[in-house]
């Protein structure tokens, strides 16, 4: 057989640089998704134990033998009422639900205006959106906790607008300033994550035909009905993508509720840390990590039913 025969031979087997091009994301998910969340799913069926690693192995080998064992003890746990964990999912996806509808209240006109400005100006505009987010995570909290206790500026101007009176009597706050209330993780959240909002709104909005607005006009639509009628349903794939993408990393939020928020401000970012390096229960602690995944898989499929309807939709 001839050098060429099997070097023919050999690139009909191995994979050609297409195959490669398509396996890099199958990778990323492999190592960084996969592999991850098999350890992490172990972990969660494992048993606690004074050791290193401080969880029993689940499978036992004597001899000839191997017996898996799931201890199930600790997903059981999480359905108890009196242990707090039902209540601490419920505080995440309330205070992820109320930040993401706020950060689509401010970043839907943000959007729609950079959307509507001249080219030029777009991209100086979205620069402006995106730049802050540029800087440290931990520097832009930490700035806002200067901002909002009751030093600093914005604590003084409410002071003497007496909007603090105002937000006590509300039960918004409880004291004199609003930083270590669950406003104040609102704030955090919603001015963090608001560039992930904007993005996708912008890209979906600047690629809307403007000739349907102008037909709705010619036909005597008033700019608020031909909003609601065009642009709001149009604009629906990247609201979706928009909330997505704040309100998935919002649930499993553990920095700025810490440093933001007060006690009442619980989410499972906090209990998730407390169990892995205050109680040092990793089969617990992971447990609540795989029930948190399942919980936010929900969004994530109807995101992708929105979009395959919206694909057959195209295509019909």
């Amino acid at each position: 057989m001839s050098a060429a025969t099997v070097f023919q031979a050999l690139r009909k087997l191995t994979p050609g640089p297409r195959w490669g091009v398509i396996g890099i994301p199958y990778l990323w998910m492999l190592v960084f998704f996969a592999i991850p969340f098999l350890i992490v799913l172990k972990i969660s069926f494992a048993r606690l134990a004074i050791a290193m690693p401080p969880y029993t192995p689940i499978l036992e080998v004597d001899g000839a033998e191997v017996a898996l064992k799931l201890n199930l003890s600790n997903f059981l746990q999480l359905g108890a009422l009196q242990n707090g964990y039902i209540a601490a999912y419920w505080s995440s996806l309330k205070i992820a639900a109320i930040a993401t509808f706020l950060t689509l209240l401010i970043g839907y006109p943000m959007a729609y205006v950079i959307a509507r400005l001249p080219v030029a100006s777009r991209n100086v505009a979205m620069m402006l959106v995106v730049l802050p987010s540029w800087t440290s995570f931990l520097i832009r909290v930490y700035a806002w906790i200067g901002i909002l206790k009751s030093s600093g500026p914005v604590g003084r101007l409410l002071e003497k607008l007496g909007v603090i009176d105002a937000l006590q009597a509300l039960g918004w706050i409880d004291g004199r300033q609003i930083l270590y209330t669950p406003m104040a993780a609102y704030i955090g959240i919603v001015y963090c994550y608001l560039p992930f909002m904007v993005l996708p709104l912008y890209t979906n909005l600047v690629k809307h035909d403007t000739r349907l607005l102008e037909a709705a006009y010619d036909l005597g639509a008033r700019p608020w009905r031909a909003f609601l009628r065009i642009t709001l349903p149009l604009s629906r794939a990247g609201i979706v993508a928009g909330c997505m993408l704040v309100m998935i990393p919002a649930v499993g939020e553990f920095v700025i509720p810490e440093l933001m928020g007060g006690p009442d401000t619980l989410m499972i970012g906090r209990v998730l840390w407390n169990e892995f390096f205050a109680n040092r229960d990793w089969p617990l602690a992971s447990a609540v990590a795989i029930a948190m995944l399942l919980l936010l898989m929900v969004p994530i499929v109807i995101f992708n039913r929105v979009q395959q309807r919206q694909i057959e939709g195209r295509l019909t």
